[in-house]
């Protein structure tokens, strides 16, 4: 299909006026043709939108209008909930995006805890006294003045409605001196092998419910190691609260449930799905192709022991049987996976960390797969949790997602000496967005036997954004594990990293990534032109690239049904940014 012009129009049909997103897609516009001028890409060369197999080559067509209107945009306004290549995710972030985050009283100011801003004493117990004190009188904010503080311990926000916040991520810093391996100790790999976990998870500002941060770091330090996620150590604290007694499709909000008896409005639940012994609920996970069907599943060990998928979810309404959603459902709901609404661990609720910069005492960084654990924020077991204007240094690994569900990361920043991830998104991590971030290009050479990821999904995690970012080294990680359904968009890339993950875990990609207005500064396809590795898959509006460095087959057979548009040309995609034309869409 050709593109369309809409010359003169913007996403919405608006004037387009010169804000902060216009004067960034001009930059990449004039970076574009930089590299055009230093014999990078071919700044005229694009292509219409084609359906790939495994083995397909772009083809070139004359250069789009400007303003052009993307034919799968167009595809997807039709059928938002069920599009074959393009995931709904209008409602990821915080209490379903579009909502601005609370400004809560402050209820405790560090200072009167004792805690000194010049750095002459450990801080670590004065805020974190703070933050009990807000926790215990039901919540507000923990007020952290301009300072520069030394913390030795983690910092643990673990009661509903607690906000720690700073003066600025340029006047608050805290300043960690020591890792988790000498604050808990070693954190080996459930699944076996010398691996620190400490490489992709925890944190030195660390947002967890109290019980279940207590049960995790009980289990580490016993070295039994655990799962997680939303069910407990071993998967196995929840209950079921019905089954449902009618099957469901990827796109309802209303299901039919045996028994509602004991569901509420407002309750927080999961959605359980059990895969079957051929398969099939991860064969849907991949687009029901051909090619998923011929997959072999049975000997990847690791990706099966991330099922049953266990996808959180608030009831908005209850009318008999009937039960309404706060969102689509994310995929089928077939009685071969024995769909039901369970129980789960309590989550942290309504909390989030404000205006600060966090940065690690400077150690070289570790080899690969054995991080100390100079760890910046982590949200797990985190729903409707934020970070906003938070900047970490020197970190291993900078912001880690770990079974977290509808939180909002915006304004953050990863700089400093280089890490293994800088964005860590995983363990069943499902419609959270990170908006206007940044990873700077670190400040020393990469000492040998490192590697570096860039901003990553992982383990059947889904409905997650990535958009309005700046990466000056990185790449997108999708990290086996079958994630599915997310998106990265208009995002500016220095595409130097590589993607990681064990054989075992599967695939590295399920249905419905989107890559969508992407810059690639240096012209490397891996990881980010996808339509001839993902399935059912949208590259819209990406650089012309070649394949160097890392280079990926794919794991599925036969055709993909994916899909290429615009390349060549990311700045001539409309809409730009497919996460916020979708929230104009159904805001």
């Amino acid at each position: 299909m050709a593109d369309t012009s809409m010359a003169g129009s913007s996403m919405a049909g608006a004037p387009r006026g010169i804000d902060r997103r216009g004067l960034l897609s001009g930059a990449l516009a004039v970076a574009a043709g930089a590299a055009a001028l230093r014999g990078g890409p071919a700044a005229a060369s694009t292509t219409g939108t084609s359906t790939t197999g495994a083995a397909a080559t772009p083809r070139a067509t004359p250069r789009a209008t400007p303003r052009a209107t993307s034919p799968l945009w167009r595809e997807f306004e039709r059928t938002p909930y069920t599009h074959p290549q393009i995931p709904y995710v209008a409602r990821a972030g915080y209490r379903g995006g579009g909502v601005s985050t609370p400004r809560s009283a402050t209820v405790a100011n560090v200072l009167d805890y004792g805690a000194k801003p010049d750095g002459s004493a450990d801080a670590a117990p004065a805020i974190n006294r703070a933050i009990a004190a807000a926790g215990n009188r039901g919540g507000g904010t923990v007020l952290v003045p301009p300072g520069r503080y030394r913390i030795d311990d983690i910092i643990r926000i673990g009661h509903d409605n607690v906000v720690l916040r700073g003066a600025g991520s340029a006047r608050t810093t805290l300043l960690a001196t020591r890792s988790l391996t000498e604050l808990i100790g070693p954190y080996g790999s459930r699944y076996g092998g010398d691996k620190s976990s400490w490489s992709w998870a925890g944190g030195l500002i660390w947002l967890c419910p109290k019980d279940r941060f207590a049960s995790l770091t009980t289990a580490i330090k016993a070295k039994a190691w655990p799962f997680e996620g939303w069910t407990g150590n071993a998967r196995d604290e929840w209950r079921t609260l019905t089954a449902l007694a009618a099957p469901a499709r990827r796109g309802d909000r209303t299901i039919t449930v045996a028994d509602s008896a004991a569901l509420r409005r407002d309750d927080r639940v999961l959605l359980r799905l059990a895969d079957d012994a051929d398969h099939t609920l991860l064969r849907h996970m991949s687009g029901d192709g051909p090619g998923a069907t011929a997959y072999t599943w049975s000997d990847k060990t690791k990706l099966t022991s991330y099922v049953p998928y266990e996808w959180p979810v608030r009831i908005t309404a209850v009318r008999g049987r009937e039960v309404t959603l706060d969102r689509p459902l994310p995929l089928d709901a077939r009685p071969e996976w024995q769909p039901r609404l369970t129980t789960l661990v309590a989550p942290l609720t309504g909390s989030g960390v404000e205006g600060l910069t966090l940065e690690m005492v400077e150690t070289p960084q570790s080899p690969h797969l054995l991080d100390k654990g100079f760890n910046g924020v982590a949200l797990q077991c985190a729903w409707d949790c934020w970070v906003d204007d938070v900047r970490t240094v020197n970190a291993d690994n900078g912001f880690l997602l770990v079974a977290a569900k509808g939180c909002t990361l915006r304004r953050t920043r990863v700089s400093g000496r280089g890490g293994h991830h800088p964005y860590c998104c995983r363990e069943g991590s499902h419609d959270n967005l990170f908006e206007d971030f940044a990873i700077d290009a670190r400040t020393v050479p990469a000492p040998a036997g490192t590697q570096l990821h860039g901003i990553n999904v992982e383990g059947l995690s889904s409905y997650n954004v990535w958009s309005r970012g700046r990466m000056d080294m990185g790449t997108f990680d999708t990290h086996r594990g079958l994630p599915f359904a997310n998106v990265r968009t208009e995002i500016s890339v220095l595409n130097d990293g590589s993607h990681g993950g064990d054989a075992s875990a599967g695939p590295l990609y399920g249905a419905r990534f989107a890559h969508w207005n992407v810059t690639v500064r240096n012209a490397r396809a891996g990881c980010i032109k996808i339509d001839e590795i993902a399935p059912y898959s949208a590259t819209a509006g990406i650089s012309e690239v070649g394949e160097f460095g890392q280079i990926d087959k794919p794991d599925f057979t036969g055709p993909l049904n994916s899909r290429l548009e615009a390349y060549g040309r990311p700045e001539s995609v409309r809409p730009a940014n497919l996460y916020e034309a979708q929230r104009r869409l159904h805001g």
